[in-house]
């Protein structure tokens, strides 16, 4: 019986290894995909504040031009 105790349990202690390194595999992958979605929402919330920005300013400028226009008006009506 000696025998066959000490096979069980070195196939238990290898089996113990393989779920160890397979859970250590898991969190060294779930890390990575977690720093891999923080970055692309990073990237995605600067692309959307560069769009705001980009969008005030256009609208500045319509209404620069707006103004513009509006005191040309004025100019040829004195």
């Amino acid at each position: 019986m000696g025998l066959f105790d000490d096979a069980k349990k070195a196939a238990k202690d290898a089996g113990d290894k393989v779920a160890e390194a397979a859970s250590d595999v898991k969190d060294a992958v779930s890390e990575k995909l977690s720093e891999a979605t923080d970055k692309a929402s990073d990237k995605a919330s600067d692309k959307l504040d560069e769009a705001k920005a980009s969008g005030k300013v256009a609208g500045a400028e319509a209404e620069k031009a707006a103004t513009e226009a509006k005191n040309a008006a004025k100019d040829k009506l004195r």
